[in-house]
């Protein structure tokens, strides 16, 4: 694996903590569900999966 992919995917696992963290913090339930559905190709991205 590249440096460039390395410091990729720990960009791309800071934005996925922060957003899972306002997932969980946030009282309202549609941007709860927001955040929800950008984690999913966070994951994605993170894991490599296309």
């Amino acid at each position: 694996m590249g440096v460039i992919t390395l410091v990729y995917r720990g960009i791309l696992a800071l934005v996925l903590l922060l957003t899972v963290r306002c997932c969980y913090e946030e009282k309202n339930f549609w941007k709860q569900a927001t955040a929800a559905l950008v984690v999913v190709p966070l994951l994605l991205r993170l894991f490599m999966i296309k």
